[in-house]
């Protein structure tokens, strides 16, 4: 006989004073189940949660827990006022016979139970308010986004015990690994309905999608059936149709049918525009080191990036990847070492605490405010991409509504602020992306549409995420933290540096192979300085790059002029010729001021 469930909610409705956020929503939880809650940001999975928790009361239904069951919820903002340490957090409400528990997450989950929770950075909040749940020991977790802030060590961590655990949990988590290992059966809360899958975040997606699908197809039988009714009610026999007024009024029932039905929300509109095209190398660091209060955060570190690459940095949480991005953007001065940066870079910077966000400023005037975004003597318009868009509509691109326009920041989720952050850069041209953490509350259809967006984007992206999928999806390369400030890049995304790594040696990083070619491509060393011809070569090519770069982004403009070619096809003809031969001849320009200045290099050496 199948044991009785842990907790049930029955048709449950809630509404906030406006459209209902959920109605008639029923499931059950039993002992040992394993749910994953997936759906668009703002759709209600977190308070879906919180009534399930007992947090929030619904507006209709009921709520039942099974008697002498203990409940743990774990919120996406946990409370830790009145707390001096995370520890004295950690074992809050536990027998002294059972503070082992608290120790031994906090052990775990790497929590210093000394720390002060005002000191405490994201990632060991998050850690300690998980250790403070796990410490209880219920037989049912509500899990609201635990991996956020988390480094991949604590989630694989966490991924470990959720597998191994016999109690019952709902997760909430847009970690596609994560989910993959641990769930076996999916709620999925689309449009005020919760769905139910018994089969886990594997099989979601294509299961959507027939859902998707098979709406699609209803929707168009009943639009046809409103047409034939339609033509039926405007061309009919008026005796005819007084006799039929059932008729009648099946059309209008059939239309109420229609526009009550919810339409999907759409994906949000993301875009990047590169603009002008950046010199081919993008960042060189040779040797750099920092120090902060006696710890290194970088030592010896060496890397060159190009135009193109697609750089992943990854780590716990304290490593030092913010500080190496900085460093690696001359943002931050090294101790030793030199970083130079390549020629015509236009960076765009999301940042993980989402700084560049003013809490108390609405969603307008943070889109308005910046003098690169505003359009000259017109406040509804901002400057998307070079052109002018009202600022309502470029926020709707966004999935926000309308009324959202005016309100403020702080009143957004955190999938909501993460999409205003993501608006705000991509309304400027960019070709150096520098994203930090920006995976962190954005739903599955989001991220599958950033990935797919970086894939097209032909600028430069250097990123820090503890998503493993999707770093796997984008990056080329991935330069992961070994031990004592010392930072090794790896070929491909998080699943290939596995295979890579080795364990770790407290020799140097090697340099990577690109920078040893165009070394070995440099004439041997007989001389002591470079000659006068090579000299006066080397002093010239840098303006010859800018002329060609800027040659390079007039034909461009040109030809994106979509009615060239039927225009003139001629001219449309000599003006890629021209082209392909201009950027030919920048790449073969930054080669030769690669090697010279290599040479330079090792003769001053």
């Amino acid at each position: 006989m199948a044991a009785p469930p842990i907790l049930t909610l029955a048709d449950v409705g809630l509404g906030f004073g406006g459209t209902p956020l959920f109605a008639g929503v029923s499931f059950a939880v039993g002992p040992g189940d394993r749910l994953g809650v997936v759906g668009r940001n703002g759709s209600g999975k977190s308070t879906l949660l919180k009534i399930a928790a007992g947090v929030v009361e619904p507006d209709s239904g009921t709520r039942l827990v099974q008697p002498g069951a203990r409940v743990g919820w774990l919120p996406q903002d946990p409370d830790f006022a009145g707390f001096e340490t995370l520890g004295a957090y950690v074992a809050e409400g536990l027998e002294p016979a059972d503070v082992w528990r608290a120790e031994r997450a906090m052990q775990g989950l790497a929590v210093k139970a000394e720390a002060s929770p005002a000191a405490a950075s994201g990632g060991e909040r998050r850690r300690a308010a998980l250790a403070r749940l796990l410490a209880g020991e219920p037989d049912l977790m509500l899990l609201d986004e635990p991996t956020n802030h988390l480094d991949i060590a604590a989630i694989e961590w966490l991924e470990a015990y959720l597998g191994e655990t016999r109690a019952g949990f709902v997760l909430i988590s847009h970690d596609r690994a994560l989910m993959r290992k641990v769930t076996r059966a999916t709620l999925w809360v689309d449009r005020g309905t919760v769905r139910r899958l018994d089969r886990g975040f594997e099989a979601f997606e294509a299961w959507r999608d027939k859902v998707f699908e098979e709406e699609d197809a209803q929707r168009h039988k009943l639009d046809r059936l409103i047409r034939e009714e339609a033509r039926w009610a405007v061309e009919g026999i008026s005796a005819r149709r007084t006799r039929n007024q059932g008729r009648v009024r099946r059309l209008a029932a059939l239309r109420a049918e229609r526009r009550a039905q919810i339409a999907r929300s759409g994906p949000a509109a993301l875009a990047l525009d590169a603009g002008r095209t950046s010199g081919k190398l993008v960042i060189e660091a040779e040797g750099v080191s920092k120090t902060f209060e006696g710890r290194a955060v970088a030592r010896d570190f060496s890397i060159r990036v190009l135009r193109g690459d697609r750089v992943a940095f990854i780590g716990p949480n304290g490593a030092g990847k913010t500080t190496l991005l900085n460093l690696l953007t001359a943002a931050l001065a090294p101790d030793s070492g030199r970083v130079r940066l390549g020629a015509n870079l236009a960076p765009a910077v999301f940042d993980q605490n989402r700084a560049r966000l003013d809490p108390e400023a609405s969603l307008w005037d943070t889109l308005t405010g910046g003098a690169d975004l505003a359009v000259s003597g017109r406040n509804d318009q901002i400057m998307v991409r070079g052109r002018p868009k009202h600022v309502v509509a470029y926020l709707k691109d966004f999935l926000f509504d309308e009324r959202q326009a005016r309100g403020p920041v702080k009143a957004l989720s955190g999938g909501e602020r993460a999409r205003l952050l993501l608006a705000k850069i991509m309304a400027a041209e960019s070709n150096l992306l520098i994203l930090d953490e920006p995976t962190n509350d954005l739903d599955v259809e989001t991220l599958d549409l950033l990935q797919e967006v970086l894939d097209d984007y032909p600028g430069t992206v250097l990123l820090v995420s503890h998503d493993r999928d999707f770093i796997d999806r984008v990056a080329t390369s991935t330069v992961a933290f070994e031990r004592d400030g010392r930072w090794i890049e790896y070929a491909g995304g998080y699943t290939d540096h596995l295979a890579q790594r080795q364990p770790p040696e407290p020799a140097p990083t090697p340099r990577p192979e690109r920078r040893e070619a165009a070394r070995a491509d440099a004439p041997p060393r007989a001389a002591r300085k470079l000659s006068y011809a090579q000299t006066r070569r080397l002093d010239a090519l840098p303006g010859e790059m800018e002329r060609l770069t800027a040659e390079i982004g007039k034909l461009e403009a040109f030809l994106a002029d979509p009615t060239l070619y039927g225009r003139d096809p001629a001219a449309f003809a000599k003006a890629t010729e021209a082209l392909t031969q201009r950027r030919g001849a920048l790449t073969a320009a930054e080669d030769e001021w690669l090697a010279l200045e290599a040479l330079r290099e090792s003769l001053d050496a």
